[in-house]
C-alpha cells in the first residue's frame, strides 16, 4: 500500500488556450502563455492497495460524472492499474472559470505517479495531465509557463515549458470573483462550439503566434506594460469567438463589465493594470504587487470576493510513502 498527497496551483493564461487540433490527445490548436499562482491551491491524496475504486471531493462521494473523469483519465495514464482511493479538495471554487481543472488534474497526475513508482519528471508529467486538462500542463513549474502547441501527431512535443524570468519581479494577479456558481457551459463544449461556428475563428487561430511572441518578449524585457497589451488582445479575441459563435456563448454578467471598466480607469490614471478572463465571468487583473491594493479599492464595489494572489510555485509532493 502506498499513499502519497501533492499540491497544484492554478495557473492563468496570459495569451489563451482556446481550441483543439485533437479533441481524443487534448492537443491545443494554439500556443500559450501561463502565470502560476500561489494562493488557491488543489491537494489531493491517491492511495493504492484498496479493495476498489473511490473518488472524494472535500471528504464527500464525489458526482458521478466527475468520478466517472478522474477514474478514466487514471486508466489511461496507469495502464493496468490496481483500485485506488483519491481524495482531494480545493480552497477555491471548481469549474467557475478559475482553473480548477488545471491545478486538479496537475495534482492528480502527480500523486498517482508517484504512488504507483511511475517517473514523476516534470516534462513527462506535463505531458500525461494535458490528457485530463489541458491547462493542467501548465501547473508543474512556478510563474511563467509556455505550453507550445506542439507538431507530433502523438502530442509527445505539447506540454509545458518553464520561462525562468520571476527572479524578484513585481508582479500580482488580483481575482475579481463576480459568480461563485459553476459556468453552464463547459469550456471543451465551449471550444468546439467556437470552432465549428465562429467566423472569426480561423482568425484567432492565425494571429495567436504573434500574440505567443509578443507575450514572451515582455517577459524577456520585463515589460508589463506589454504582457499586458499581449494579454488583453489575447482574451479579447477568444471571448470574441465565443460571442460570435451559434448560438453565442457569453460568459460575462453584468459585472464583468464594470470591473473592465474599472482596470481601464485604473490604466487612464497612470496604474498599469490589465485584464484577462477566461471561460467564465471572472476577472483577472495582472498588476505590480505595489499597485494591487489599489486595484482592489477600486473593483471591489463589483465583485463577491477579491484575491490577491503572487506567482507561485510548481506543483510538489506534500507527504509519501
Amino acid at each position: 500500500m502506498s499513499r502519497v498527497t501533492a499540491i497544484a496551483h492554478p495557473n492563468i493564461a496570459l495569451i489563451k488556450y482556446w481550441g483543439k487540433r485533437d479533441l481524443a490527445l487534448n492537443l491545443p490548436a494554439v500556443s500559450s502563455v501561463s502565470l502560476t499562482l500561489s494562493g488557491f491551491r488543489t491537494q489531493t491524496t491517491v492511495e493504492t492497495g484498496t479493495s476498489n475504486d473511490v473518488v472524494r471531493v472535500g471528504g464527500e462521494e464525489a458526482p458521478e460524472a466527475f468520478r466517472r473523469r478522474v477514474l478514466a483519465f487514471l486508466d489511461r495514464i496507469l495502464v493496468g492499474r490496481g483500485p485506488l482511493t483519491i481524495d482531494t479538495e480545493s480552497n477555491f471554487p471548481m469549474g467557475a472559470g478559475l482553473a480548477s481543472s488545471a491545478s486538479g488534474f496537475a495534482a492528480l497526475t502527480l500523486a498517482a505517479c508517484a504512488a504507483a513508482d511511475r517517473p514523476t519528471d516534470p516534462v513527462i508529467l506535463s505531458t500525461l495531465s494535458r490528457l485530463g486538462s489541458g491547462s493542467a500542463c501548465r501547473s508543474f513549474w512556478e510563474g511563467f509557463v509556455h505550453w507550445r502547441r506542439g507538431e507530433q501527431p502523438d502530442g509527445t512535443d505539447s506540454h509545458g515549458y518553464p520561462i525562468d524570468a520571476l527572479n524578484g519581479w513585481d508582479l500580482a494577479m488580483v481575482i475579481g470573483v463576480v459568480e461563485t456558481g459553476p459556468k453552464a457551459v463547459g469550456s471543451t463544449e465551449g471550444m468546439e462550439r467556437s470552432r465549428e461556428t465562429s467566423a472569426f475563428y480561423q482568425q484567432w487561430i492565425d494571429t495567436s503566434e504573434r500574440d505567443v511572441s509578443d507575450a514572451l518578449l515582455a517577459i524577456e524585457q520585463r515589460d508589463l506594460d506589454g504582457l499586458g497589451e499581449a494579454m488583453e488582445r489575447s482574451t479579447f479575441k477568444m471571448h470574441a469567438t465565443m460571442h460570435t459563435a451559434t448560438p453565442p456563448l457569453i460568459y460575462w454578467k453584468g459585472a464583468t463589465l464594470d470591473v473592465l471598466q474599472e482596470v481601464f480607469r485604473l490604466r487612464a490614471n497612470g496604474v498599469s493594470a490589465w485584464a484577462t478572463m477566461d471561460a467564465g465571468p471572472q476577472v483577472k487583473i495582472l498588476c505590480r504587487a505595489s499597485d494591487a491594493d489599489v486595484v482592489v479599492a477600486a473593483i471591489q464595489a463589483h465583485t463577491k470576493e477579491t484575491h490577491v494572489l503572487q506567482p507561485g510555485p510548481g506543483a510538489h509532493l506534500l507527504s509519501d510513502r
